[in-house]
């Protein structure tokens, strides 16, 4: 069971109070923000969520508080919401309370704007900035492409209030767990703790159509890590790259996966850069290594087919494709590693069962009328958390990009090792890998 902090107020200059958390004893003070509507008992309800968390404080002490709004903390009448400046001075009264002269601040999408008008406004209190998914400006202008279109945040920002402490919402903004019953129950109530639709719609719509915080991004001289999840639903790489190209000696790392936060997939290579940009220091982790079968698959043409459907059709299509991904690797008995975008890395224990998954897969999308291509290898591979790496995982990479249309290709060491199975397969003969060393013999598994 994990130590769950107590519950403390903080009173801003005005009397309202501010709910906050204290954990660890780490050598930095760490504020974590995430997003603009959360709530600091709730979010300790999932295990998922405790571990970020307790990871994040065992190497600070780690400073949780719920802005104005978000439930704990005292409420506002809608019509006099606060704006990012006053809920900068309300995390100036949580350092306050705190006894923090000058902290680090990690916050997350809309939060972002937060620690950035802290460390415009007030440098002396910030030692650095995290910015995970961050966005100086979300309409487009001449001098921001970049940006969406008035009617695109107009329609977005309809769907998630009628989505709002839905599970719809929760799959949405987290592929890789979407079929996680517990978990989505729990991110459902966890934002119906935080606010009503009416509520948080009205926090959204205040501050995202019109917020601009360009300006103040060059005035910013703390050190600065900015995060990016490759497949991000909601922030564009542009987006975030803007951000870190405009403050001095910022530094970029896109770290792979589609959910919209970070404390879920690949949290492990999250919580790594984050404690060596703060500390110096990367943790060591023991690297085990086993035998496996790796089945690397995407879809081909798919830039071609999101621009024809656009970008609601096309996250649709992905939903789909993502759903009976993971119904076949049930069924195969394979482990799913990432999905990221319209990819997918699995890892099986038979490679014959691999490679049946994959043909399977390659059938099921017809129904979808989408074409993947896959590729086969086993090898030994290291087992990083839940992840894994090394040498074979390369090459079922580089196997799969030579892969066609509807075609499992595969290695002739997979060949090998299915003998007297009854899969059947064609000789494509030798190919260069590219990075691995050698020619290789390749080979399609025959439908």
């Amino acid at each position: 069971m994990p130590l769950i902090p107590e519950t403390r107020y903080a009173s801003t200059p005005a009397g309202l109070q501010i709910a906050f958390q204290v954990l660890g004893d780490g050598p930095v003070d760490l504020v974590y923000l995430n997003g603009l509507t959360q709530h600091v008992d709730v979010q300790w309800d999932h295990p998922v969520m405790q571990r970020f968390l307790e990871r994040l404080s065992s190497f600070s002490r780690l400073i949780l508080f719920d802005r104005r709004d978000a439930f704990a903390s005292d409420a506002t009448p809608l019509e006099l919401l606060p704006d990012p400046d006053e809920w900068a001075q309300n995390l100036c009264t949580v350092l306050d309370a705190v006894g923090s002269d000058r902290a680090s601040i990690f916050a997350e999408l809309e939060a972002c704007s937060v620690p950035i008008v802290v460390a415009a406004n007030h440098p002396d209190r910030v030692a650095a900035l995290i910015l995970a998914n961050p966005v100086a400006r979300y309409r487009a202008s001449r001098d921001y492409p970049i940006g969406w279109d008035g009617s695109v945040i107009d329609e977005f920002l309809s769907w998630y209030e009628t989505t709002w402490g839905t599970e719809e919402l929760v799959r949405f903004a987290f592929p890789s767990l979407a079929d996680d019953a517990e978990f989505v129950r729990w991110r459902a109530k966890w934002m119906r703790a935080s606010a009503s639709p009416r509520t948080a719609m009205a926090v959204f719509r205040h501050l995202l159509p019109d917020m601009d915080i360009r300006s103040l991004l060059p005035t910013i001289h703390a050190r600065t890590l900015v995060l990016h999840r490759t497949d991000n639903t909601y922030v564009s790489a542009d987006q975030a790259r803007f951000v870190a190209q405009h403050i001095d000696g910022a530094r970029f790392i896109e770290i792979p996966g589609s959910d919209a936060y970070l404390f879920t997939d690949r949290s492990d290579d999250v919580l790594d850069e984050v404690e060596e940009f703060l500390t110096g220091t990367r943790p060591s982790r023991p690297t085990e290594r086993a035998l496996a079968t790796v089945m690397f698959t995407d879809i081909v043409g798919s830039t071609e087919r999101a621009v024809a459907l656009g970008d609601r059709r096309w996250r649709n299509l992905l939903v789909q494709h993502h759903l009976l991904v993971r119904r076949e690797l049930d069924r195969f008995h394979g482990v799913e590693i990432d999905t990221a975008g319209d990819g997918l890395l699995a890892r099986f224990s038979s490679p014959a069962e691999a490679i049946r998954c994959a043909l399977q897969l390659s059938r099921t999308m017809e129904d979808l009328d989408l074409a993947i291509r896959a590729g086969v290898h086993t090898g030994e591979v290291e087992l990083v958390g839940e992840g894994i790496g090394g040498i074979a995982v390369h090459i079922g990479a580089r196997v799969a990009a030579q892969a066609g249309a509807g075609e499992v290709l595969v290695s002739r060491t997979v060949v090998d090792l299915v003998a007297g199975s009854g899969i059947e397969f064609e000789d494509r003969g030798e190919h260069e890998l590219k990075g691995v060393p050698g020619m290789w013999r390749l080979f399609v598994a025959m439908r």
